[in-house]
């Protein structure tokens, strides 16, 4: 089964991923899709915070540009497992500036670029045999983005939320530390 999990930064996303997961009875894998910049100091922080908070929880990092891809890592993943993606957004920042170190800031060759990975990644999570919990952040409730990079990001991530919220299982809404049963409690407006 997939589920998806979104909402705004630092909002219970990933705690209520976790306790999902863990709900199961069964060990989840942890699948990282941030990637670390040697020279970002505060980013190499967070991520120390976030492994010690895991402890000893069976962890992928994945990483675009040198492996292990996400697409690959959930081709892996065996029927009984549980794992918990955190998160769609990180994995989809790392995609687009793979891409505009490549084709700068052409906003539509980055968009289409980054909807062919989103196919890559939709086709993956379609042919799931692991049970998968995906965090994804909310990015389009603020302002347009001022660079076409920011906007290829907040309608690409956006984009793909949608579409992985109505072929999931589960999805929630995660605001303030309060989770919403979308299926429950909401009305699906794209895709019907």
């Amino acid at each position: 089964m997939l589920t998806l999990i979104t909402g705004p930064v630092r909002s219970g996303k990933s705690s209520f991923a976790l306790e999902l997961a863990r709900e199961s009875e069964r060990d989840p894998i942890y699948v990282a899709t941030a990637e670390v910049d040697p020279d970002d100091g505060e980013m190499r922080d967070r991520v120390a915070r976030h492994r010690a908070e895991r402890g000893a929880m069976r962890t992928v990092e994945t990483n675009e540009r040198d492996g292990p891809r996400l697409v690959d890592t959930l081709r892996a993943a065996a029927a009984g497992e549980i794992a918990v993606v955190d998160s769609l957004g990180t994995w989809a920042g790392s995609r687009l500036v793979a891409h505009a170190d490549s084709l700068g800031d052409d906003a539509l060759a980055l968009a289409g670029a980054f909807a062919r990975d989103a196919d890559d990644l939709l086709a993956a999570f379609d042919r799931l045999t692991a049970d998968v919990i995906v965090v994804a952040e909310e990015t389009g409730w603020g302002v347009v983005p001022p660079s076409p990079l920011g906007r290829a990001f907040r309608d690409g991530l956006g984009r793909l939320t949608a579409t992985l919220a109505g072929r999931a299982g589960r999805a929630y809404l995660v605001v303030a530390g309060y989770a919403i049963d979308l299926r429950a409690s909401g009305r699906r407006v794209i895709g019907r």
